[in-house]
């Protein structure tokens, strides 16, 4: 019996942001910051990817929301998984910029609540999400296909900035992940 791997300190990555490694060449996460909204042994993670704007609005993906004050709504592409889904998030910065409060996967009546109470709450659309099966991301991380950063503000408020906002994050660990940030995708471009 391995009594070690049951006692071994877990650790919960809700609330993270993942970055995938220069390396990582998959299509469906080359150079993307990917905020995790859930995570947890038994039931897997779940996420949303932060720099993948779709430059379209929600009335201009679903004519449903035309004349609606919600149709102005940003939507980005959330992940590779159900992509036939709209997720709506709000969130909040509190006064320190290193906590929030997220609302993930509500419905347009509670953006009308949390707008109704403060000004500061901002909303986008993700369309479908990433997952990983429990323990598929620890194993990727184990192989440094991703890196693990806190909260960033300055992530949220730079969403529709694609690849700038993960090559300041992840340039900015190390001179090594610069050097490879900086570099192009295909080396005979160099």
């Amino acid at each position: 019996m391995n009594l070690t791997h049951r006692y071994k300190t877990q650790t919960c990555l809700s609330g993270s942001i993942l970055l995938s490694h220069p390396s990582l060449k998959d299509p469906s996460f080359h150079k993307s910051v990917v905020f995790l909204s859930a995570h947890s042994e038994d039931a897997g993670t779940i996420g949303v990817i932060l720099n993948r704007p779709l430059n379209r609005t929600l009335d201009e993906l679903d004519d449903q929301f035309r004349g609606n004050p919600y149709g102005s709504i940003p939507v980005f592409e959330g992940g590779p998984v159900e992509t036939d889904k709209i997720i709506v998030a709000a969130w909040e910065w509190s006064k320190q910029p290193s906590s929030f409060k997220l609302y993930f996967g509500i419905d347009l009546d509670k953006v009308k609540s949390l707008q109704d109470n403060s000004e500061d709450v901002k909303v986008a659309c993700f369309l479908g999400h990433s997952g990983w099966s429990p323990g598929q991301l620890e194993n990727e991380l184990e192989e440094t296909a991703w890196l693990v950063s806190s909260l960033d503000h300055d992530l949220f408020t730079e969403m529709e900035k694609e690849q700038e906002a993960w090559k300041r994050v992840v340039g900015g660990m190390s001179l090594e992940l610069r050097l490879l940030t900086e570099a192009p995708d295909n080396p005979l471009d160099n």
